[in-house]
């Protein structure tokens, strides 16, 4: 057992060949525009999908594929200067523009009293960020309100036939990425992408899927590409670039971000603040809003979780959640990551993060992975009666 997982990990080594990051991304991109009729873009206001969006237009140039698709699911509360960059995208002269600004629900991570955030709701017209696009896409029709589950649905229900849908997901971003782009399938000989409907020839490819970051900034800056200027004010405020941020303000890994809103778009900071609750305790607590030293009337970090699930988690259904989740992951990680996995659930708690994100990115570490599957394989021999060594 030993020796398979160890082949696993060793199997994902890097590879290098001749060819820059720049130019293979431009070749998987002609590629999938040869073998898909329909090519979508998605674009957020990112410095990844930025990129993706530049490179996808050199191509549809060269293959006389104009204009180009691209989409943007607008989530209301964005910044300013995202909805800048998509305004540049969309009314670009080579662009066909699907900016869905329709009725959606998302997590609210600063509250949980005022848990979701109803974007573009027609109850609340009087109270949304800003006036819709006129040439926006504004009524909902697939059959989803959940922001994660409409990318699926709207390239079942916008566009017949197979689409290759394209995306700025990078690997360096994330181990748990890396595993997942370089070692299954998704398409003939292709890994760097997932199935959304296989039936229905419907799927997502990472034609950058190999860059870092300076990749990206290179590229943008050499092409003098326009990119969102929100970029610029957090390099100002010293945020890492792993840490940046563009789209969905209230979300549990950007809830820091609005400390610096305040000075950086004081409109947008003030808009959101009357839009949902939360936001403005938040935003004056900045980097403070996460614990970093145990309140002395408790005796350990765990002991302050149980007192933090009990009292602010009031959703029957999500404290079950967390305390599921919890139990599990106590199990098989407190005994050598201790006050480190308390301290986690503790910030997915101020966060409300029920749906697991920061508790599903902890365990995508390959490491814990690896020492996940070797209790777990111990486990089985246990209850099997066996004493194989793992």
């Amino acid at each position: 057992m030993i020796k398979k997982l160890v082949n696993a990990k060793t199997d994902m080594m890097r590879l290098y060949t001749g060819v820059n990051v720049f130019n293979a991304a431009l070749a998987r991109i002609e590629r999938l525009f040869n073998e898909f009729p329909t090519i979508v873009v998605g674009v957020s206001g990112g410095k990844d999908s930025t990129v993706v969006f530049e490179l996808a237009l050199i191509v549809a140039r060269k293959l006389n594929r104009l204009p180009l698709k691209i989409m943007f699911i607008d989530q209301e509360a964005e910044w300013q200067a995202t909805v800048e960059q998509m305004r540049y995208m969309m009314t670009h002269p080579d662009v066909e523009p699907y900016w869905y600004q329709i009725p959606m629900q998302i997590l609210n991570a600063t509250s949980t009293t005022d848990s979701w955030m109803h974007c573009w709701d027609p109850a609340e017209e009087h109270r949304w960020m800003r006036e819709k696009e006129p040439y926006a896409i504004k009524e909902n029709i697939f059959g989803t309100r959940r922001f994660a589950e409409l990318f699926t649905a709207i390239l079942e229900k916008q566009w017949e036939g197979p689409v290759g849908y394209l995306g700025g997901v990078r690997t360096e971003e994330s181990p748990a990425r890396k595993i997942g782009l370089v070692w299954n399938l998704t398409y003939k000989d292709i890994t760097w992408g997932k199935i959304n409907n296989k039936a229905k020839k419907k799927f997502t490819f990472y034609p950058i899927y190999d860059w870092s970051f300076s990749d990206v900034w290179k590229a943008i800056h050499a092409n003098k590409w326009p990119y969102n200027s929100i970029y610029d004010v957090q390099h100002r405020y010293g945020i890492a670039p792993k840490d940046m941020r563009v789209s969905n303000v209230h979300h549990e890994t950007a809830v820091s971000h609005l400390f610096y809103m305040q000075e950086a778009e004081p409109e947008t900071y003030v808009k959101l603040t009357n839009r949902i609750g939360g936001v403005d305790m938040s935003g004056k607590l900045g980097k403070e809003y996460f614990i970093k030293e145990l309140p002395f009337m408790f005796q350990d970090w765990q002991e302050y979780r149980e007192f933090l699930l009990d009292k602010l988690i009031t959703n029957p259904e999500w404290k079950a959640n967390f305390r599921k989740t919890f139990d599990r992951q106590d199990k098989y990680y407190a005994e050598t990551e201790g006050e480190k996995l308390w301290r986690m659930h503790i910030n997915a708690i101020l966060t409300n993060d029920f749906a697991g994100t920061k508790l599903g990115n902890f365990e995508r570490s390959p490491t814990r992975r690896f020492d996940y599957k070797l209790k777990r394989e111990k486990e089985r021999n246990v209850a099997n009666g066996t004493t194989e060594s793992v």
